[in-house]
């Protein structure tokens, strides 16, 4: 059974890493900037092909591993959780070699055969771009407010009824393995864990809006608004996934409270996991990367491409350009936002975000 659950898990992980050069813009291939009809050649299909082969082959190799781990009878919850992590650690890192090999396969092509210099080159910035609603209003938030109050509200109501010891932590049998002395304190980590997250999503859903626009120069029209649609789709998932947490932490609130079973505290946050993978995944397939799998016809094409700023990303993912003064963009590899690396207020703001995640636990007690 804890396998199961396992694979429920790990199947949509692995679609999720599969099948991304499949989501990312047409005028970017595995972390290389490239002219949109290079990108439908057969040489690059083909790429795109064995990139899913080779990750399709290494999450077969891992998912044996698991089913191997899980024979163990003798293996207690905590060491099975120790080779699980590491397991997936091991996946992700053999996934990232897998996509190195065809970045670097992409960048000797790209120099071989001189794409894209019989076009001029340029960056399109709209000045209408900015005019466009680009993400849902923060105030739909007020709903995971108004839930984690009530969970505040409802913890002191019944506090006589929360036990001296409260779980903190379950195996994947439902069975206790780390619990906390009952204190004011400690019965509201869950609560203040829910405002944080909340406040969290609300800063992610406004960084949405204010990222930088990257607006393609081949199609521009199209491009635009392509994009506000991506936008906007993934600050609704932000805010239903929000909304959702502040339900999920409620719900493991109130076990402290009510009595409900360990196998349904264990299995609700396995189902919700699934339930935002499977939603991403449908985004990610349907949406693309800045929006680019939205059919939209409007408009006539640009002259001109993109400007080449591969010396910018470093292995193709990661963005250091001090000259840039925007602190968040869209990833080259992959669907979503990252950083500029080499803004210090990008370091600062992620620092502080980790930092708080880490200090929250310790400061309640937990």
């Amino acid at each position: 059974m804890n396998m199961i659950f396992l694979l429920l898990i790990l199947i949509p992980a692995y679609i999720s890493t599969m099948f991304i050069p499949y989501w990312t813009r047409r005028t970017e291939s595995f972390g290389v900037s490239i002219p949109e009809e290079i990108y439908h050649t057969d040489r690059i299909k083909k790429l795109r092909k064995q990139y899913v082969l080779y990750s399709g082959i290494s999450a077969i190799i891992v998912t044996i591993l698991f089913l191997v781990l899980e024979t163990l009878n003798d293996m207690d919850s905590n060491t099975f959780s120790i080779f699980f992590s590491i397991l997936v650690c091991a996946y992700l890192f053999l996934h990232f070699l897998i996509y190195l090999y065809f970045h670097r396969v992409m960048k000797q092509l790209k120099q071989t055969e001189n794409w894209g210099k019989e076009k001029p080159q340029q960056v399109f910035i709209s000045t209408e771009f900015r005019k466009h609603k680009l993400n849902h209003s923060n105030l739909w938030f007020a709903f995971s407010f108004l839930i984690t109050f009530a969970s505040i509200a409802l913890t002191f109501k019944f506090y006589n009824r929360i036990p001296e010891q409260i779980p903190m932590q379950y195996n994947f049998d439902g069975v206790v393995t780390n619990t906390v002395t009952k204190t004011p304190r400690t019965v509201l980590a869950m609560p203040i864990i829910q405002l944080y997250l909340t406040l969290l999503f609300m800063f992610l859903n406004t960084m949405i809006a204010k990222a930088k626009q990257q607006i393609s120069a081949e199609k521009p029209e199209e491009s635009m608004k392509q994009n506000v649609i991506f936008r906007r789709r993934w600050s609704a998932y932000l805010i239903g996934t929000g909304i959702g947490l502040s339900l999920l932490f409620m719900f493991i609130q109130f076990s402290l409270i009510f009595p409900i079973s360990t196998e349904l505290i264990s299995i609700v946050p396995i189902v919700f996991t699934l339930i935002l993978t499977l939603w991403a995944i449908i985004l990610s397939f349907t949406t693309g990367q800045g929006g680019s799998r939205v059919r939209i016809s409007a408009g006539t094409n640009g002259e001109a491409i993109d400007r080449d700023d591969d010396r910018h990303w470093k292995l193709g993912v990661i963005y250091f350009n001090p000259n840039d003064p925007a602190l968040f963009l869209e990833k080259r590899f992959g669907v979503g936002w990252t950083i500029n690396l080499a803004r210090p207020l990008a370091w600062i703001t992620f620092i502080i975000i980790i930092s708080i995640i880490i200090a929250i636990p310790k400061l309640m007690g937990m």
